[in-house]
């Protein structure tokens, strides 16, 4: 395991176009942590960047302190699991395992015990003998993940979308077993994914990624309650945070010449910078018009079982609420009731944090 620090770290595939801006960031010995964003956003470029695939244009790479920016992947002792799996078909389950111990020289009684340590928590101990080559996509993919996970001296696993071939109803049986093997194993672990179910159920921090830039790194409570930058709120939560252009002023916001009041006052916004509020749409509940109450026009609702929520339009902006499980919404017009408390100021696409 490896504490894992990226200084100054900038990389551009050519000419002034950076593929991944200026970030300085720490990853502490075995955390579980979660790459997310769009494509293209840079999140494959920074993990291959951790395991030695890229070197970077700017900036380096230190593992334990120690500056490794130039050494190769072997060198930096990482093990990469990759979005399809890779196998030796011809060989058996066990041998698949145990093809990364036997390659460094140990002793067959400990890898007999390592294979049958990572076989017992991938599930994979009644297929050791069975050839690889007619199983599951599923259970391949375990195998590729066992061999990732098999070398107990590894400074970092690192995970490039390794869900995506997999069945959906079988994604949450081997998110679970990831999880549960970073606690049982205390590896560093990175996993790149654009699926935020994916990297908010893996780690313990996600770092969110956007136009090559880390635009907020904490936990996932972190992110659904204070997201710090526009695309945060937008990228995280289904549906996503509502995010309106408004006129801030004091502890009121205005839009649409309805005044919402805010939990905090903003006294010195920047100047000409665009203001925009972000409110979550479970902190914003549909109710009978009312005078007082935004007015919005109701577009359709989602029913999603265990709670509802409105699509509606205030002006040319689209917003979706949460429609209360006893409310009967009456014609296509509503009112809105905001929570103060979960309401988010925003310049330039910044948070601004207020008085309170």
């Amino acid at each position: 395991m490896a504490r894992i620090d990226l200084v100054d770290l900038a990389h551009s595939y050519g000419g002034d176009t950076y593929a991944l801006k200026p970030m300085t960031m720490t990853w502490r010995q075995g955390g579980a942590y979660a790459l997310l964003g769009p494509s293209g956003c840079g999140k494959t470029t920074l993990l291959n960047i951790i395991s030695g695939i890229v070197t970077p244009s700017h900036g380096k790479v230190l593992f334990d302190g120690k500056d490794i920016t130039n050494a190769s992947t072997r060198e930096r002792n990482i093990a990469q699991v990759f979005q399809f799996p890779v196998i030796y078909d011809t060989m058996t389950v066990g041998e698949n395992l145990a093809f990364p111990l036997k390659n460094r020289g140990l002793a067959r009684d400990v890898i007999g015990k390592r294979v049958k340590e990572i076989a017992e928590l991938l599930d994979l101990t009644p297929y050791l003998d069975r050839k690889a080559v007619r199983l599951s996509p599923d259970a391949k993919q375990k195998i590729s993940l066992g061999r990732g996970l098999v070398r107990s001296d590894v400074a970092a696993v690192l995970f490039d979308e390794p869900l995506t071939v997999i069945d959906p109803h079988l994604k949450w049986e081997l998110r679970s077993k990831l999880k549960a093997l970073h606690q049982a194993l205390d590896l560093t672990m990175i996993y790149v994914t654009h699926d935020q179910t994916e990297a908010l159920t893996f780690a313990d921090t996600v770092v969110v990624m956007h136009d090559g830039a880390v635009v907020q790194s904490g936990t996932p409570e972190e992110l659904f309650a204070r997201p710090a930058h526009t695309f945060v709120g937008y990228f995280i939560g289904s549906p996503g945070m509502n995010i309106v252009p408004a006129d801030v002023k004091g502890n009121e916001a205005r839009i649409d010449g309805h005044t919402i009041r805010l939990n905090r006052t903003y006294d010195s916004l920047p100047i000409g910078a665009k203001i925009e509020i972000g409110v979550r749409p479970e902190f914003v509940e549909v109710a009978a018009p009312a005078p007082g109450l935004l007015s919005a026009k109701i577009e359709r609702i989602d029913d999603l079982g265990r709670v509802r929520f409105a699509r509606v339009r205030i002006g040319d902006v689209k917003f979706a609420a949460k429609v209360p499980n006893d409310f009967s919404v009456p014609g296509n017009t509503a009112g809105l009731v905001f929570d103060p408390a979960h309401i988010h100021v925003y310049a330039d696409s910044l948070l601004i944090e207020g008085r309170a």
